[in-house]
């Protein structure tokens, strides 16, 4: 186990001396000093993970110097040592980030107590700080895959929404990811340090939700035995997502509203006014112009939530997107099991790719992992599928093709038409060109080109670069 290091900064000589025998006495190994010059003269590369610090210095102000010593390393913890005549200065510098202060003369069983919560105190920190550091890695910018023009666009748009602290409306279908997005969000701004807190809107019943998103205090209800806190209280610092914000009755879109314009809240039942210092992020899968047309979304609130809006396109209107997101998936399930999947059949991919995805990402991430757990050491094949993705119309590229509320990209979806269209003639003549270009009535240096073009390749079986998306290694 490695041994703590302690840095007493105190000019009595005396109390240094019984400080660092009891201490190192306990296991700690500990460095005297006796002035502001005296530390400074230490070696910077040396890190203490305890400072007891004398705020009465002969040289200088210790406050000053806790600062200093907080801003070089923030997971050192500083204990405060005063007399009773500046008491004062003791809170100040716990209010100022001390970790606790201690007044003379003390019971060394005290520091001794101290010091081993402040142990406790730092490897907490630092598991904290290793924490976030895992979890902005989970959520950073590359983990929303994909290369479409809609894809690229929203990055675009993210990376320059996550730099402000403006509210942001997210749209799109179920299973597209909006939860992700709004992560993604929160976990790259300077929020990252804060709290997460999402809100699922509709999975709260809605004589129930305002007490959710605001708290009550005891009393304030039927069956409200104590004072409650709630989910902006929560979010304090960080980011509050409320998903399916559609399904919010109009009563609590009135305090919504309130507390995204006065940005304060009161909990029910109570007189007491807290301010709100959470950042709003909202989603819905529903079209909230025509909500609000429909009188069941109140217009004011939509355009206090419609200051940022990021739509996110449904998986069928950018199914060159779909190989990369099941060799994505492939990866991320392969990473938690012993047997690998070794990765997926041309066929399989082509029936995947036509297929529109009602369910999105999440329809798909759903049945890669169900073939992961299926197709231990084997590539998926396309009779591994099951029947719903099997069932392809031949004289009807996109049988199933629907334009969103939303919308759609015009020029993806054409080149949807066109892969599938090139992708179909090639399988139905085995990929023979010749015979291919005839089907399509194309010239064959046409068809080449655009073979080439799109990375289609009939080794490996599979869609665009082989090295990148098709047989995993």
């Amino acid at each position: 186990m490695i041994m703590k290091r302690i840095l007493i900064i105190d000019d009595e000589n005396t109390l240094s001396n019984s400080l660092s025998r009891s201490l190192e006495h306990h296991g700690y190994l500990t460095v005297k000093v006796h002035s502001k010059k005296e530390f400074h003269q230490l070696n910077t590369n040396t890190v203490f993970d305890i400072v007891l610090l004398d705020l009465r210095l002969p040289d200088g102000n210790g406050l000053e110097l806790m600062k200093y010593i907080k801003e070089k390393n923030q997971n050192t913890q500083v204990i405060v040592m005063t007399g009773y005549g500046s008491i004062d200065l003791a809170v100040t510098a716990t209010k100022k980030g001390a970790f606790h202060f201690i007044t003379k003369p003390f019971n060394i069983d005290e520091i001794i107590n101290l010091c081993t919560r402040a142990v406790s105190q730092s490897l907490l920190e630092k598991e904290n700080l290793q924490l976030r550091s895992v979890v902005k890695k989970q959520y950073r910018f590359d983990q929303i895959i994909g290369q479409s023009r809609p894809i690229l666009e929203l990055l675009e748009m993210i990376q320059k929404v996550a730099r402000s602290s403006s509210t942001v409306l997210i749209t799109g279908e179920s299973g597209t990811g909006k939860e992700l997005v709004a992560k993604s969000i929160h976990f790259n701004s300077e929020q990252n340090t804060g709290p997460f807190i999402p809100v699922h809107c509709g999975a709260i019943p809605k004589d129930l939700l305002e007490s959710e998103l605001f708290g009550h205090v005891k009393g304030a209800f039927t069956g409200a035995i104590k004072d409650r806190v709630g989910r902006f209280k929560m979010a304090e610092g960080g980011t509050l997502f409320l998903d399916e914000i559609s399904t919010m009755d109009l009563s609590t879109q009135v305090k919504l509203l309130r507390v995204l314009q006065e940005k304060e809240f009161q909990p029910l039942g109570g007189d007491r006014i807290i301010p709100s210092r959470a950042r709003v992020i909202a989603a819905s899968n529903e079209n909230l112009e025509k909500a609000v047309k429909q009188g069941t979304f109140r217009e004011d609130l939509y355009y206090r939530l419609n200051v940022i809006p990021l739509n996110i396109s449904p998986l069928r209107a950018r199914k060159e997107d779909i190989p990369l997101l099941i060799n994505h998936f492939i990866k991320t399930f392969n990473k938690s099991r012993v047997h690998k999947l070794k990765g997926i059949s041309e066929s399989a991919m082509y029936y995947l790719c036509q297929y529109n995805w009602p369910g999105n990402i999440r329809e798909l991430e759903n049945m890669i992992e169900r073939l992961c757990v299926l197709k231990e050491n084997e590539i998926i094949q396309d009779r591994d599928l099951p029947k719903k993705y099997l069932h392809y119309n031949s004289q009807n590229i996109h049988p199933n093709l629907d334009i969103p509320d939303t919308g759609l990209d015009f020029y993806d979806t054409i080149k949807c038409f066109e892969n599938d269209l090139i992708l179909k003639a090639l399988k139905k003549t085995r990929w023979n060109r010749n015979q291919a270009a005839k089907l399509l009535k194309l010239n064959r240096t046409t068809l080449l080109e655009k073979i080439k073009k799109k990375g289609l390749k009939e080794n490996n079986r599979t869609f665009i670069d082989d090295q990148k998306y098709s047989i995993l290694p």
